[in-house]
């Protein structure tokens, strides 16, 4: 089992900058990647960004260039940063967490985007 507390969202106006955490416990060795997704209302949940163990990233097109996806080991905590948020990045983000044959999935930070 993952445990994974995310932290950080919050209102900001467009053009402004968040970045969220996420730190995870439990089976910790079993994690091959962690990143986020992100759902925002009437639409489906989409992956954002995710960085595997070796360092790969992989980010949604809409947010390249705009958000970075980086990893602190030692604390087993992801991070989003996220800047020149667009009205339409707002959404509730979820970390996530994947292992072999499952994911996992934080409760979830709402990130609102409004001036």
């Amino acid at each position: 089992q993952v445990q994974l507390v995310e932290s950080g969202g919050g209102l900001v106006q467009p053009g402004g900058s968040l970045r969220l955490s996420c730190a995870a416990s439990g089976s910790i060795g079993s994690i091959h990647a962690m990143g986020w997704d992100r759902q925002a209302p009437g639409k489906q949940r989409e992956l954002v960004a995710i960085m595997d163990n070796t360092g790969n990233t992989k980010y949604v097109d809409s947010v390249k260039g705009r958000f970075t996806i980086s990893r602190d080991n030692a604390k087993n905590t992801v991070y989003l940063q996220m800047n020149s948020l667009k009205v339409d990045d707002a959404a509730v983000y979820y970390c996530k967490a994947n292992t072999v044959g499952r994911e996992y999935w934080g409760q979830g930070t709402q990130v609102t985007v409004s001036s």
